[in-house]
């Protein structure tokens, strides 16, 4: 329903006699109804002129009509119910709207085919002569179809429960043919099983009976044995004696052999002594020093050098003069955590405010230096990210959906050949510590700010 601009007052006609007694509910109106009621009086607030605007909703009657009927349902069906002048108002809209069904209802006439929800709002707010039965005959229809609809799903429900039934009866019983099964695979499975056993029993008597036959055959391969360990020790005490004889002959040729191992080993100790004097003198000759550095000593001066020929990698992070000897670097590539900067130079500022003052000034720093930097947000805070022209000289770059503005200033650095000169401007620790491990330089905040400012 729409509001009428000209604020026409509500109509009397077909009212019921003020001597008449007020009609009234004896129940509260279906939530279908107050709903619609709210609509209608939602619709009207916006057309009505400020005094003529109900106290309790004039905060709600610049809103959108169904924000206000929204946020102020209960205010604006109470206002209904008790102020006679503004029901009357949304009464006449009521009317203006829907003539027909206003004029039926003061002659007792519901269009059959109207929506009922429609028929009992409008009757509660035009209340003709029997607008109450009106109320409670429709009350009664849409009970009566909450029932059947109520009654119809509890019909699928029972249903659907018994198709559940059914099948559930239909595993079971496949359960129970597959269990029968089983039991007559088991019960096969036991008979094989007592086969199995009494032939089992039949071997073990045979093998027991072998077994005695062999204890008997052992005792007497047993005694046999005993006089053929009689003849062996015999021949054993004959060897042994050859043995000693042969081992007497051993120790005598192996005495000879020291005596001449030892003039060979004095003749070879004196050719090394002749080798040692003659590597002295070579040493002596070639001036050689005596002594040399480990490869431990070398890796340590190499690593006492590296850093070596780096402008401003021995300056402190707060030195004034660490930006300048960084921008002097060949090919420097500055990479500058936005936020960050912004927050600690003019944090008071809209975001907005805060990227362009920083952009403006990250684009000067570039054209006067030509050193080549990137610029990051975080791309949450930021619906659309603007784009910059090709003639810009800053790299704007704003985070993906799930990743932080570190995260990508982190990736920047390791995209980055080993061996370029590389700085990141921020003021966060873990940032530091990260590209640090990366080998990138860090410059605070604070010091590219002053840079910044400094040169306007």
């Amino acid at each position: 329903m729409t509001s009428d601009p000209d604020g026409a007052a509500p109509s009397s006609e077909g009212a019921a006699p003020s001597d008449a007694p007020a009609e009234s509910l004896d129940r509260p109106l279906p939530e279908a109804v107050r709903l619609r009621v709210i609509e209608y009086g939602s619709d009207v607030l916006g057309g009505l002129r400020t005094e003529e605007l109900p106290a309790v909703l004039r905060r709600v009657a610049k809103f959108e009509p169904r924000r206000r009927a929204r946020l102020a349902g209960p205010q604006i069906a109470a206002q209904l119910e008790t102020d006679a002048d503004f029901r009357a108002t949304v009464a006449a809209r009521v009317e203006q709207v829907w003539p027909e069904l206003a004029e039926g209802l003061r002659e007792g006439v519901v269009p059959p085919a109207a929506d009922p929800v429609a028929v009992a709002a409008a009757a509660y707010l035009i209340r003709p002569t029997g607008w109450s039965e009106i109320v409670a005959r429709i009350h009664r229809e849409l009970d009566l179809q909450e029932t059947a609809k109520e009654a119809d799903e509890a019909a699928d429900t029972i249903a659907q429960l018994r198709q559940e039934l059914d099948e559930a009866k239909a595993e079971h019983r496949e359960e129970l043919s597959r269990m029968r099964a089983r039991l007559r695979e088991q019960r096969s499975a036991i008979a094989d099983l007592r086969r199995k056993i009494h032939s089992e029993r039949q071997r073990a008597k045979e093998a027991i009976e072998q077994a005695e036959q062999a204890i008997a055959e052992a005792a007497e391969r047993n005694a046999t044995m005993t006089n053929q360990v009689s003849a062996v020790e015999a021949e054993n005490r004959r060897l042994r004696n050859r043995l000693a004889v042969v081992e007497v002959q051993m120790e005598n040729t192996r005495r000879a052999a020291r005596a001449g191992r030892s003039v060979d080993e004095a003749r070879l100790r004196v050719l090394l002594d002749v080798l040692l004097d003659a590597s002295h003198g070579l040493r002596r000759e070639l001036a050689l020093p005596t002594s040399i550095e480990s490869p431990a000593d070398l890796v340590a001066d190499e690593r006492r050098t590296a850093g070596v020929g780096m402008p401003g990698k021995g300056l402190p992070d707060d030195d004034p003069g660490l930006v300048d000897e960084l921008l002097i670097l060949p090919r420097i590539h500055i990479l500058v955590d936005g936020y960050n900067v912004t927050k600690t130079g003019y944090g008071t500022l809209p975001l907005a405010d805060q990227r362009s003052r920083l952009l403006a000034s990250l684009e000067g720093l570039a054209s006067r230096t030509k050193a080549e930097i990137t610029c990051v947000f975080d791309g949450a805070d930021v619906d659309t990210p603007p784009t910059l022209s090709a003639t810009r000289r800053v790299r704007l770059l704003f985070s993906d959906p799930g990743e932080t503005a570190d995260e990508l200033i982190i990736r920047l650095v390791r995209a980055e050949p080993r061996g370029r000169p590389l700085a990141v401007a921020t003021s966060d620790k873990e940032i530091i510590a990260a590209v640090r491990r990366e080998g990138a330089r860090t410059v605070a905040s604070g010091l590219l700010l002053q840079r910044l400012e400094g040169h306007g």
